[in-house]
């Protein structure tokens, strides 16, 4: 007797749609791979329209597995390859995020991180967006001014600050928030300053040269050593904080 079959029903647990997350749900979630994620750090980086969650009627941000997605991507490129969110922007715009978080499809980093160099058009903010845009208070910000941290520029009579200002004092406000003093950042401004003094004996004579070419390489080389100095530092932290941590 001929037995008729049935077709076979396909099962796809992924079609089934997966529950939008709060916030504070997405915060906790990325807590464990960034360490300085937080809730007003997320609500900052929607502020410069790198991220877009749904919001319910009562105002509530709603975050899907994109959004989610997206996050990681933007928090990943901040801390592995010192991207400014400027930068940031311009790269999920032309490529997506689905490009920037798979290597093999990404384009070479040396490409990425020589535009930040190379391009010399600066955000110029005023003090008060500064402050605005970091949370920190203005005694912070005198302090850090004070002590080398953060060296505003002078135009028209009037002190302007960049993107990279602005980032040095969202990190001092949020280091200010465990009681580290701006006092205590001059080790920080020490140690940045021995390293930029390294790179420049190695790299001074080509990038004051009047050959484009040779200061052209010589940027690259720039960007390049910078990014291999900052990831050597990192990785002695590591080493130094899991001795710390008795691992």
């Amino acid at each position: 007797m001929a037995v008729s079959e049935q077709p076979a029903r396909s099962v796809e647990p992924s079609s089934r749609p997966r529950k939008a997350l709060t916030i504070g749900a997405v915060c906790k979630i990325l807590q464990n791979e960034f360490d300085d994620v937080s809730i007003s750090k997320i609500r900052y980086l929607e502020d410069q329209k790198l991220l877009s969650p749904r919001r319910t009627s009562g105002g509530y941000r709603l975050y899907s597995q994109a959004d989610v997605e997206r996050l990681r991507t933007i928090l990943r490129l901040q801390r592995d390859e010192f991207l400014p969110l400027r930068v940031i922007r311009q790269e999920l715009a032309a490529g997506g995020e689905s490009v920037l978080a798979d290597p093999e499809r990404r384009k070479p980093t040396a490409a990425v991180r020589r535009a930040v160099l190379v391009d010399t058009a600066r955000a110029v903010l005023s003090r008060e967006e500064v402050l605005e845009d970091t949370g920190a208070r203005e005694e912070l910000l005198d302090e850090l001014e004070s002590y080398g941290i953060v060296e505003p520029e002078k135009r028209d009579g009037r002190f302007v600050y960049d993107e990279t200002d602005r980032e040095i004092v969202r990190a001092a406000n949020e280091l200010s928030r465990v009681g580290v003093g701006a006092r205590n950042l001059r080790i920080f401004r020490s140690s940045a300053d021995r390293e930029a003094s390294l790179l420049e004996a190695l790299l001074g004579p080509s990038l004051r040269s009047r050959n484009p070419e040779r200061r052209k390489e010589a940027l690259q080389s720039l960007e390049s050593l910078a990014a291999t100095v900052s990831h050597l530092k990192h990785l002695l932290l590591v080493r130094d904080l899991r001795r710390l941590a008795g691992e």
